[in-house]
Parts: structure tokens; C-alpha cells; sequence
């Protein structure tokens, strides 16, 4: 069966969707956890660093010693909990990581194609990602394929509301100044998928074998449009 075209404005989702659910776990989040107690201890003075150490510690009984606030962090990693400091001071420790070339960002091959073609067709690209911005923009900036950053118009974490949220995508569509219906959701979650239905937008699950051995069908599509490639979905 012949897949719709995407619509004028594609919104996708990071990780799962555009890249692969491993990479992040396997190694993103260990690299944050080692590079964590050198980080602060050279940069904790920092007022861009102080504010989110001070803040774990406000949140947690007042911690008094930033070892102990690492320790706290490298938990929240473990946990994989989605709380903006966290996230903020990641997204430091990753900068560092792409800058000494420690590592590239992996996109999947058919994500790389059909970006660049959708960009170059006139399609307005724009990501929503659990991931703070900053580290959303050094992940494609740091590609195995190159800098694709430059294919984006619009960057979206969970400061303007959760991804499970319909009002999230609300936000969004208002942001890009888009009729919610000329934006196409590309997520691997169909709780998110189905947030942005409620808010009007089309959707695809990203349903990759890489990430989910097991093809998800049926009901547990949420009756979502099904692609395992971004390439199933037809040209514009």
C-alpha cells in the first residue's frame, strides 16, 4: 500500500526514530556517567555549571559537597530520569565529547536520505526530543554522516511541555506558526503518537528492527500509520 506524502512540516522525534535506541543507552549515558566527577571538578565554579550542581543539591536536603551531588547525577543516569539538570549538564559533558572527537552520533542511513531530501524539497524539518536542545543540536551536528543540523528550522525539548502531552504538540504547531494537520509526527512511542494526534497532527510509528526485533502490529500500532524506514513513506 502506498504510504501518504509527508506533510509540509516534519517533526521527529531522536532517539529509536532518527537513531538507534543503543546509542544512547550504550554510549552516551556511560560516557556522561565517567566524564561526570572531572567535569565538575575543572568546571564547577562556573556559573553555567553552578546553577543546575546548586540546584540537585536545593532538591535533594541541600547536598554540601559536590561529590555528592555527582553521585546523585550518575543515579539519574542509571535511572535514565528525565529532570532538566540532568539534562543540561549532559548536554555539557557531551560538547566536550564530539569537540575531542571521542565520538560521533550514528543516524540511520535512510533517516540521512530523507532528511536531506525532504530539506531540499522545501520541507521545514524540526525535532522533539527528551533530550535537551543544546545536546539535540550537537548530536546532528556531530553525525557518522556530517553536520546535518543545518537541515532544521526548529528544536523542541521537554521545556515546552511532556512529550505524552497533547498540549506539547499545541505548542509546537503555534511555535512554527503550522496548522497542527501540516505536521507529521515520527516517533517510535505510540504514547507520544497519540498526544499529537489528540493535537491534530498526522503521525508515523517508526516501528525499526534495529530497535524492536519484534514488528509491533495490530493494536499495539495504536492505529498509527506503521514505516520501518523514513523511506517508507512516499516523496513529496
Amino acid at each position: 500500500m502506498t504510504t501518504p506524502a509527508p506533510a509540509p512540516i516534519i517533526l521527529t522525534d531522536i532517539e529509536g526514530t532518527t537513531s538507534s535506541i543503543s546509542f544512547v543507552r550504550d554510549v552516551l549515558f556511560p560516557y556522561a556517567r565517567r566524564a561526570l566527577p572531572r567535569f565538575v571538578r575543572e568546571h564547577g565554579d562556573e556559573p553555567g555549571v553552578r546553577q543546575w550542581l546548586d540546584q540537585v543539591a536545593a532538591e535533594n536536603g541541600g547536598l554540601c559537597q559536590d561529590g555528592m551531588i555527582v553521585e546523585t547525577l550518575q543515579g539519574w543516569i542509571d535511572q535514565d530520569r528525565k529532570h532538566t539538570a540532568l539534562k543540561a549538564l549532559q548536554g555539557m559533558v557531551w560538547e566536550a565529547g564530539y569537540r575531542d572527537a571521542d565520538f560521533t552520533a550514528p543516524v540511520y542511513p535512510d533517516a540521512v536520505d530523507a532528511l536531506r531530501g525532504w530539506h531540499a524539497t522545501g520541507s521545514t524539518l524540526a525535532v522533539y526530543s527528551s533530550g535537551s536542545v543544546p545536546a539535540q543540536k550537537l548530536l546532528f551536528a556531530h553525525t557518522d554522516a556530517g553536520d546535518l543540523g543545518g537541515l532544521f528550522s526548529g528544536w523542541f525539548d521537554t521545556g515546552i511541555g511532556g512529550k505524552r502531552e497533547s498540549s506539547s504538540y499545541a505548542r509546537i504547531a503555534k511555535a512554527l506558526d503550522a496548522a497542527p494537520g501540516d505536521i507529521l509526527f515520527l516517533s517510535d512511542v505510540v504514547a507520544e503518537l497519540d498526544a499529537a494526534r489528540d493535537a491534530g497532527l498526522r503521525t508515523a510509528l517508526v516501528d525499526r528492527r534495529e530497535d524492536y526485533p519484534e514488528p509491533r502490529g495490530g493494536d499495539a500500532t495504536g492505529g498509527h500509520l506503521r514505516i520501518e524506514r523514513f523511506t517508507d513513506l512516499a516523496a513529496g
